[in-house]
Protein backbone atom coordinates (compact mmCIF):
# COMPACT_ATOMS: atom_id res chain seq x y z
CA UNK A 1 0.00 0.00 0.00
CA UNK A 2 1.30 3.47 -0.88
CA UNK A 3 2.44 5.76 1.91
CA UNK A 4 0.80 7.09 3.97
CA UNK A 5 -1.87 4.67 5.12
CA UNK A 6 -4.11 7.37 6.55
CA UNK A 7 -6.53 4.85 8.08
CA UNK A 8 -3.68 3.57 10.25
CA UNK A 9 -2.69 7.11 11.23
CA UNK A 10 -6.27 7.89 12.22
CA UNK A 11 -6.36 4.79 14.45
CA UNK A 12 -3.19 5.98 16.19
CA UNK A 13 -4.80 9.40 16.69
CA UNK A 14 -7.95 7.76 18.07
CA UNK A 15 -5.87 5.95 20.69
CA UNK A 16 -4.07 9.15 21.64
CA UNK A 17 -7.16 11.33 22.11
CA UNK A 18 -8.71 8.61 24.27
CA UNK A 19 -5.93 8.96 26.89
CA UNK A 20 -6.51 11.93 29.25
CA UNK A 21 -3.51 14.27 29.28
CA UNK A 22 -4.20 17.86 30.36
CA UNK A 23 -1.07 20.01 30.59
CA UNK A 24 0.71 19.12 33.81
CA UNK A 25 -0.47 15.51 33.87
CA UNK A 26 0.72 13.84 30.68
CA UNK A 27 2.64 10.85 32.02
CA UNK A 28 0.19 8.20 30.79
CA UNK A 29 0.07 9.37 27.18
CA UNK A 30 3.84 9.95 27.04
CA UNK A 31 4.35 6.40 28.29
CA UNK A 32 1.87 5.17 25.68
CA UNK A 33 3.89 6.80 22.89
CA UNK A 34 7.15 5.49 24.35
CA UNK A 35 5.79 1.93 24.46
CA UNK A 36 4.42 2.24 20.91
CA UNK A 37 7.86 3.25 19.69
CA UNK A 38 9.62 0.58 21.75
CA UNK A 39 7.40 -2.11 20.19
CA UNK A 40 8.91 -1.02 16.86
CA UNK A 41 12.49 -1.02 18.22
CA UNK A 42 12.65 2.77 18.21
CA UNK A 43 14.65 4.23 21.09
CA UNK A 44 13.43 7.30 22.97
CA UNK A 45 14.03 9.13 26.22
CA UNK A 46 12.05 11.44 28.51
CA UNK A 47 13.57 14.70 29.77
CA UNK A 48 13.01 16.24 33.19
CA UNK A 49 10.04 18.28 31.91
CA UNK A 50 8.36 15.07 30.76
CA UNK A 51 8.70 15.48 26.99
CA UNK A 52 9.66 12.50 24.82
CA UNK A 53 12.63 12.60 22.43
CA UNK A 54 13.47 10.42 19.42
CA UNK A 55 16.49 10.86 17.16
CA UNK A 56 16.99 9.52 13.63
CA UNK A 57 20.56 9.87 12.38
CA UNK A 58 21.05 11.43 8.97
CA UNK A 59 23.97 11.82 6.58
CA UNK A 60 24.88 15.25 7.95
CA UNK A 61 25.29 15.61 11.73
CA UNK A 62 26.64 19.15 11.63
CA UNK A 63 23.32 20.71 10.61
CA UNK A 64 20.35 19.12 12.33
CA UNK A 65 16.57 19.43 12.42
CA UNK A 66 13.89 19.29 15.08
CA UNK A 67 10.23 18.47 14.57
CA UNK A 68 7.81 18.73 17.44
CA UNK A 69 4.15 18.11 18.24
CA UNK A 70 2.51 18.33 21.63
CA UNK A 71 0.56 15.67 23.43
CA UNK A 72 -0.75 17.86 26.26
CA UNK A 73 -4.31 19.12 26.00
CA UNK A 74 -6.74 21.59 27.45
CA UNK A 75 -8.28 20.63 30.77
CA UNK A 76 -8.95 21.95 34.24
CA UNK A 77 -8.17 21.60 37.93
CA UNK A 78 -10.47 21.51 40.90
CA UNK A 79 -10.32 25.04 42.31
CA UNK A 80 -12.91 24.73 45.04
CA UNK A 81 -15.36 22.22 46.48
CA UNK A 82 -18.66 24.03 46.95
CA UNK A 83 -20.86 23.60 50.04
CA UNK A 84 -23.30 21.44 48.01
CA UNK A 85 -20.50 19.09 46.93
CA UNK A 86 -20.12 20.35 43.39
CA UNK A 87 -16.80 21.60 42.02
CA UNK A 88 -15.50 24.92 40.78
CA UNK A 89 -12.80 24.75 38.13
CA UNK A 90 -9.61 26.53 37.15
CA UNK A 91 -8.76 26.42 33.43
CA UNK A 92 -5.69 24.69 32.00
CA UNK A 93 -5.08 26.25 28.59
CA UNK A 94 -6.85 28.92 26.63
CA UNK A 95 -10.41 27.82 25.96
CA UNK A 96 -13.78 29.46 26.61
CA UNK A 97 -16.19 28.11 29.21
CA UNK A 98 -19.01 27.83 26.69
CA UNK A 99 -16.81 25.39 24.69
CA UNK A 100 -17.00 22.80 27.49
CA UNK A 101 -20.45 23.53 28.90
CA UNK A 102 -22.44 20.29 28.96
CA UNK A 103 -19.35 18.12 28.44
CA UNK A 104 -18.72 14.91 30.36
CA UNK A 105 -15.48 14.89 32.33
CA UNK A 106 -13.32 12.81 34.63
CA UNK A 107 -11.75 13.85 37.92
CA UNK A 108 -8.59 11.99 38.92
CA UNK A 109 -7.85 12.00 42.63
CA UNK A 110 -4.31 11.96 44.02
CA UNK A 111 -4.71 8.24 44.71
CA UNK A 112 -5.53 7.61 41.03
CA UNK A 113 -9.26 7.08 41.48
CA UNK A 114 -11.35 8.26 38.53
CA UNK A 115 -14.73 9.89 39.19
CA UNK A 116 -17.00 10.94 36.34
CA UNK A 117 -18.98 14.13 36.14
CA UNK A 118 -20.60 16.73 33.90
CA UNK A 119 -19.56 20.37 33.37
CA UNK A 120 -22.63 22.57 33.71
CA UNK A 121 -23.79 26.07 34.40
CA UNK A 122 -25.03 26.46 37.96
CA UNK A 123 -28.08 28.10 36.36
CA UNK A 124 -28.74 25.22 33.95
CA UNK A 125 -32.41 24.51 34.54
CA UNK A 126 -34.64 26.78 32.49
CA UNK A 127 -37.51 25.78 34.80
CA UNK A 128 -35.74 27.37 37.75
CA UNK A 129 -33.40 30.09 36.52
CA UNK A 130 -34.74 32.96 34.45
CA UNK A 131 -31.19 33.82 33.34
CA UNK A 132 -30.25 30.26 32.27
CA UNK A 133 -29.46 31.47 28.76
CA UNK A 134 -27.98 34.86 29.57
CA UNK A 135 -25.93 34.28 32.70
CA UNK A 136 -22.18 34.69 32.12
CA UNK A 137 -20.27 31.53 31.32
CA UNK A 138 -17.46 32.01 33.85
CA UNK A 139 -15.57 30.17 36.57
CA UNK A 140 -18.09 31.56 39.05
CA UNK A 141 -21.08 29.99 37.28
CA UNK A 142 -19.56 26.87 35.70
CA UNK A 143 -19.39 23.81 37.96
CA UNK A 144 -18.92 20.05 37.86
CA UNK A 145 -21.78 17.80 38.94
CA UNK A 146 -20.01 14.62 40.07
CA UNK A 147 -21.65 11.25 39.55
CA UNK A 148 -21.69 10.26 43.19
CA UNK A 149 -24.34 10.66 45.90
CA UNK A 150 -23.14 13.83 47.63
CA UNK A 151 -24.89 16.72 49.30
CA UNK A 152 -21.98 18.50 50.96
CA UNK A 153 -18.34 19.43 50.66
CA UNK A 154 -17.44 16.80 53.23
CA UNK A 155 -19.17 14.02 51.29
CA UNK A 156 -17.32 14.98 48.11
CA UNK A 157 -14.00 15.04 49.96
CA UNK A 158 -14.78 11.57 51.30
CA UNK A 159 -14.42 10.29 47.72
CA UNK A 160 -10.86 11.62 47.70
CA UNK A 161 -11.51 14.75 45.66
CA UNK A 162 -9.35 17.70 46.65
CA UNK A 163 -8.32 21.10 45.32
CA UNK A 164 -5.68 20.61 42.62
CA UNK A 165 -7.08 17.38 41.21
CA UNK A 166 -6.95 17.23 37.40
CA UNK A 167 -10.16 17.31 35.36
CA UNK A 168 -10.15 15.88 31.82
CA UNK A 169 -12.77 16.44 29.13
CA UNK A 170 -14.42 13.50 27.36
CA UNK A 171 -12.97 13.52 23.80
CA UNK A 172 -16.08 11.88 22.22
CA UNK A 173 -13.96 10.71 19.29
CA UNK A 174 -15.87 9.63 16.20
CA UNK A 175 -14.76 8.57 12.71
CA UNK A 176 -17.33 9.18 10.00
CA UNK A 177 -17.84 7.26 6.75
CA UNK A 178 -17.20 10.50 4.87
CA UNK A 179 -13.67 10.65 6.28
CA UNK A 180 -14.04 13.17 9.08
CA UNK A 181 -12.36 12.75 12.45
CA UNK A 182 -14.36 14.44 15.22
CA UNK A 183 -12.88 14.70 18.69
CA UNK A 184 -11.61 17.01 21.36
CA UNK A 185 -7.83 17.30 21.55
CA UNK A 186 -7.04 16.87 17.85
CA UNK A 187 -4.95 19.88 18.84
CA UNK A 188 -2.39 18.45 18.88
CA UNK A 189 -2.71 14.69 19.07
CA UNK A 190 -3.45 14.53 15.35
CA UNK A 191 0.07 15.87 14.77
CA UNK A 192 1.60 13.50 17.31
CA UNK A 193 0.00 10.56 15.51
CA UNK A 194 1.44 11.76 12.21
CA UNK A 195 4.94 12.12 13.63
CA UNK A 196 4.71 8.62 15.11
CA UNK A 197 3.80 7.16 11.73
CA UNK A 198 6.53 9.10 9.90
CA UNK A 199 9.12 7.89 12.42
CA UNK A 200 7.86 4.34 11.90
CA UNK A 201 8.02 4.72 8.12
CA UNK A 202 11.62 5.92 8.04
CA UNK A 203 13.00 3.51 10.63
CA UNK A 204 11.16 0.40 9.41
CA UNK A 205 12.42 0.81 5.85
CA UNK A 206 15.92 2.01 6.88
CA UNK A 207 15.52 5.08 4.73
CA UNK A 208 18.31 7.61 4.52
CA UNK A 209 17.59 11.20 5.47
CA UNK A 210 20.02 14.02 4.70
CA UNK A 211 20.11 15.55 8.19
CA UNK A 212 20.04 14.09 11.69
CA UNK A 213 16.58 14.87 13.00
CA UNK A 214 15.18 15.01 16.53
CA UNK A 215 11.49 14.56 17.28
CA UNK A 216 10.07 16.13 20.41
CA UNK A 217 6.70 14.95 21.72
CA UNK A 218 6.15 17.97 23.94
CA UNK A 219 3.90 18.14 26.99
CA UNK A 220 3.49 21.81 27.96
CA UNK A 221 2.52 23.63 24.77
CA UNK A 222 -0.97 24.64 25.88
CA UNK A 223 0.56 26.64 28.75
CA UNK A 224 3.27 28.25 26.63
CA UNK A 225 6.46 26.21 26.94
CA UNK A 226 6.61 22.84 25.25
CA UNK A 227 9.51 21.96 22.98
CA UNK A 228 11.71 24.89 23.94
CA UNK A 229 14.45 23.01 25.81
CA UNK A 230 16.96 20.19 25.15
CA UNK A 231 17.34 21.46 21.59
CA UNK A 232 20.79 20.39 20.30
CA UNK A 233 23.14 23.26 19.44
CA UNK A 234 23.55 21.76 15.95
CA UNK A 235 19.88 22.43 15.20
CA UNK A 236 19.35 24.78 12.26
CA UNK A 237 15.71 24.14 11.32
CA UNK A 238 12.84 23.66 13.76
CA UNK A 239 9.32 22.75 12.59
CA UNK A 240 6.31 22.72 14.90
CA UNK A 241 3.55 20.42 13.65
CA UNK A 242 0.36 21.85 15.11
CA UNK A 243 -3.15 22.59 13.96
CA UNK A 244 -4.17 24.97 11.22
CA UNK A 245 -6.79 27.34 12.64
CA UNK A 246 -10.00 27.73 10.61
CA UNK A 247 -12.61 30.47 10.58
CA UNK A 248 -13.65 33.73 8.96
CA UNK A 249 -10.80 35.32 7.04
CA UNK A 250 -8.65 32.18 7.11
CA UNK A 251 -7.44 30.41 3.97
CA UNK A 252 -6.90 27.01 5.66
CA UNK A 253 -9.49 24.24 5.52
CA UNK A 254 -10.04 20.66 6.70
CA UNK A 255 -8.78 19.11 3.46
CA UNK A 256 -5.26 20.49 2.97
CA UNK A 257 -2.06 21.01 4.94
CA UNK A 258 -1.77 24.49 6.42
CA UNK A 259 1.59 26.28 6.20
CA UNK A 260 1.78 29.20 8.61
CA UNK A 261 3.33 32.47 7.47
CA UNK A 262 2.68 34.41 10.70
CA UNK A 263 0.92 34.14 14.04
CA UNK A 264 0.67 36.33 17.13
CA UNK A 265 4.43 35.89 17.72
CA UNK A 266 5.29 37.34 14.30
CA UNK A 267 6.41 35.93 10.94
CA UNK A 268 7.91 32.47 10.64
CA UNK A 269 11.20 32.03 8.78
CA UNK A 270 10.53 33.12 5.21
CA UNK A 271 13.07 30.88 3.52
CA UNK A 272 11.85 27.80 5.40
CA UNK A 273 8.25 28.64 4.57
CA UNK A 274 9.10 28.94 0.88
CA UNK A 275 10.92 25.59 1.06
CA UNK A 276 7.80 23.93 2.51
CA UNK A 277 5.62 25.46 -0.20
CA UNK A 278 8.05 24.30 -2.91
CA UNK A 279 8.01 20.75 -1.49
CA UNK A 280 4.20 20.75 -1.45
CA UNK A 281 4.04 21.86 -5.07
CA UNK A 282 6.74 19.41 -6.22
CA UNK A 283 5.00 16.42 -4.62
CA UNK A 284 1.44 17.51 -5.48
CA UNK A 285 0.48 18.05 -1.84
CA UNK A 286 -2.60 20.23 -1.43
CA UNK A 287 -1.73 23.16 0.84
CA UNK A 288 -2.79 26.59 2.03
CA UNK A 289 -0.61 29.38 3.39
CA UNK A 290 -2.24 31.15 6.31
CA UNK A 291 -1.90 33.65 9.16
CA UNK A 292 -3.27 32.79 12.61
CA UNK A 293 -4.13 35.95 14.58
CA UNK A 294 -4.40 34.48 18.10
CA UNK A 295 -1.89 31.64 18.10
CA UNK A 296 1.56 30.64 19.29
CA UNK A 297 3.50 27.42 18.79
CA UNK A 298 6.38 25.52 20.30
CA UNK A 299 8.49 26.86 17.43
CA UNK A 300 7.83 30.43 18.53
CA UNK A 301 8.41 29.36 22.15
CA UNK A 302 11.82 28.01 21.13
CA UNK A 303 12.65 31.31 19.44
CA UNK A 304 11.61 33.23 22.56
CA UNK A 305 13.78 30.91 24.66
CA UNK A 306 16.76 32.18 22.68
CA UNK A 307 17.53 29.30 20.33
CA UNK A 308 19.34 30.24 17.12
CA UNK A 309 17.07 28.42 14.66
CA UNK A 310 14.99 28.84 11.53
CA UNK A 311 11.44 28.11 12.64
CA UNK A 312 8.35 26.93 10.78
CA UNK A 313 4.82 25.77 11.48
CA UNK A 314 2.61 23.36 9.55
CA UNK A 315 -0.42 21.25 10.42
CA UNK A 316 -3.73 19.72 9.50
CA UNK A 317 -6.67 22.11 9.29
CA UNK A 318 -8.72 21.77 12.50
CA UNK A 319 -12.23 23.24 12.66
CA UNK A 320 -13.55 24.69 15.97
CA UNK A 321 -10.17 24.79 17.68
CA UNK A 322 -10.25 24.50 21.49
CA UNK A 323 -13.83 23.27 21.28
CA UNK A 324 -15.26 20.06 19.75
CA UNK A 325 -12.77 19.84 16.92
CA UNK A 326 -12.89 18.19 13.49
CA UNK A 327 -10.58 17.49 10.58
CA UNK A 328 -10.64 15.25 7.51
CA UNK A 329 -8.50 12.28 6.50
CA UNK A 330 -7.26 14.20 3.46
CA UNK A 331 -5.77 16.95 5.64
CA UNK A 332 -4.02 14.32 7.75
CA UNK A 333 -2.71 12.62 4.60
CA UNK A 334 -1.31 15.80 3.08
CA UNK A 335 0.26 16.93 6.35
CA UNK A 336 1.95 13.57 6.90
CA UNK A 337 3.22 13.62 3.31
CA UNK A 338 4.70 17.10 3.72
CA UNK A 339 6.45 16.03 6.93
CA UNK A 340 7.90 13.01 5.14
CA UNK A 341 9.14 14.88 2.09
CA UNK A 342 10.56 17.65 4.28
CA UNK A 343 12.63 15.08 6.17
CA UNK A 344 13.90 13.67 2.87
CA UNK A 345 14.84 17.12 1.54
CA UNK A 346 18.09 19.03 1.79
CA UNK A 347 18.24 21.91 4.23
CA UNK A 348 17.41 25.50 3.24
CA UNK A 349 20.54 27.63 2.63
Amino acid sequence: MTYPNTKETVEVIKELVSIPSPSGHTEKVIEHVKEWLSARNIASYINNKGSLFVTIKGQDHSKQRVLTAHVDTLGAMVKEIKPDGRLKLSMIGGFRWNAVEGEYCSIETSSGKIISGTILMHQSSVHVYKDAGTAERSENNIEVRIDEVVHSKEETKAFGIEVGDFVSFDPRVELTESGFVKSRHLDDKASVGMLMKVIEKITSTNETIPHTTHFIIANNEEIGYGGNSNIPVETVEYIAVDMGALGDGQSSDEFTVSICAKDSSGPYHYGLRKHLVALAEKHEIAYKVDIYPYYGSDASAAIKAGHDIKHGLIGAGIDASHAYERTHESSIKYTELLIYHYLKSEMVH
